[in-house]
């Protein structure tokens, strides 16, 4: 598990910003994904490259409630994300054909879980998913088990990079709460970012 603080640069970031809110206001762009009894994540989700779908665990190229493909991956985003692998090299590279987008509002949260539904060969090798903070900071939460009472925190600011593979690759983690008003004054000015947290996970399928 790495963490590098401050990895994205600023101008990478407010492209990224850009180019989220042009894709998720498209086809297959933003929504509130469900749980099998109707319960709504407290985020909005997009798929990139393939969606994955939260009620059936899997990946597919379409979403089932409206049919919509999953947005290609622009080439500028997998270049960051091969970037950070790299620095990182204690993980092996991998070539980003998943990016699930996740949009937190200032209220917005996500339980403790693992990524776990990649394919056998990808968990197998304990190939890393890459993880980019934009905006607002969060308090990252990880550990062994689902006991949020148990779990390490952390903060994660904007341009921050996080890289979970081998043996913590299926390490359970979560985001306990977005912190208001922590998003770089220089990031509102330039893209008019609402107030929460932008986190990309690229991973290989």
């Amino acid at each position: 598990m790495v963490l590098l603080k401050g990895f994205v640069k600023p101008e990478d970031q407010i492209g990224m910003v850009r180019m989220c809110r042009q894709l998720g206001k498209g086809l297959g762009g933003f929504y509130r994904p469900s749980y099998k009894n109707g319960a709504k994540l407290n985020l909005w989700m997009m798929s990139l490259g393939k969606n994955w779908d939260l009620t059936t665990r899997s990946y597919g190229p379409t979403r089932p409630f409206d049919g919509a493909q999953a947005p290609t991956i622009p080439d500028a985003f997998k270049m960051i994300a091969q970037a950070a692998n790299s620095t990182a090299n204690e993980f092996p590279q991998i070539n980003p054909d998943v990016c699930i987008v996740n949009y937190y509002t200032n209220s917005g949260k996500l339980g403790l879980h693992q990524d776990k539904d990649e394919s056998e060969s990808s968990l197998t090798k304990g190939l890393p998913f890459i993880s980019i903070s934009i905006g607002d900071t969060a308090e990252f939460l990880f550990g062994n088990t689902r006991d949020k009472d148990q779990a390490t925190k952390i903060n994660l600011e904007s341009g921050d990079v996080l890289i979970l593979g081998g043996e913590s690759r299926l390490l359970f983690h979560g985001v306990s709460h977005v912190k208001t008003d922590t998003a770089p004054s220089w990031l509102k000015e330039e893209t008019g970012i609402r107030p929460g947290r932008i986190n990309l996970t690229f991973r290989q399928y």
